[in-house]
């Protein structure tokens, strides 16, 4: 893989983290979300991370500055230095400057971003017919990957639910949000020639075939 800094685009239900988690495993590089490093840092109590920690703890949302910083203390670390993938990060345009300043002042090279794009019928199908059961977590979609007994899970026979934040109202408003948070920043990344947009409405396996595929070139 070429391109030692990935970059996973995508709405509510476009899949992201499941792409993320087959490439991280084929090559051999972490995979970090924004929530992860935030953690990490508060846990090991470093100067950024106690800042963090003071703003979650408050429920106010954790400044840029600090968490670019944190980001920049993660992947300094030994187990991406082969390479990386941030998932959920950046979110502003003044976030993806900062990458790519920092990128290019260790000497990484520019980013590559895998945008997952996804019909708005097939991501809103994708996350209000998500069912979870009560009594072992197994998830299932009504549409998609439906029980054998409706509301009944097939391993143990728990009650399925619905999330509270997979009500139909929610979702619309998660899909506009991040429309509207994300837009600029696949422009940005388009008009640097970093973008490779990836079609989500596939099978996950075949997605995550085709997008190693393609990270695997040499000519990246």
């Amino acid at each position: 893989m070429k391109s030692q800094a990935l970059i996973f685009l995508g709405a509510p239900g476009a899949g992201k983290g499941t792409q993320a988690r087959e490439v991280s495993k084929y090559f051999s590089i972490p995979q970090i979300s924004t929530g992860d490093m935030l953690r990490e840092a508060a846990r090991n109590g470093t100067p950024l991370g106690l800042a963090a920690k003071a703003k979650m703890e408050a429920g106010e949302l954790v400044p840029d500055q600090v968490v670019c910083g944190i980001v920049e203390e993660r992947i300094g670390q030994p187990d991406c230095r082969e390479g990386f993938i941030l998932d959920g990060f950046p979110r502003t345009l003044a976030q993806a400057q900062f990458v790519d300043r920092m990128l290019l002042a260790k000497g990484r090279g520019n980013p590559l971003v895998i945008d997952i794009t996804v019909d708005k019928d097939v991501l809103f199908k994708r996350l209000t017919g998500r069912r979870t059961c009560s009594v072992c977590g197994e998830i299932y979609n009504i549409y998609f990957n439906p029980p054998r007994v409706e509301g009944v899970c097939d391993k143990d026979g728990g009650r399925l639910f619905e999330r509270a934040d997979d009500s139909e109202e929610t979702i619309r408003q998660r899909l506009v949000a991040y429309e509207q948070q994300t837009s600029p920043l696949i422009e940005y990344y388009r008009t640097k020639g970093f973008l490779h947009e990836v079609d989500g409405n596939r099978k996950p396996e075949l997605i995550a075939e085709d997008l190693i595929e393609f990270l695997s070139r040499d000519s990246l």
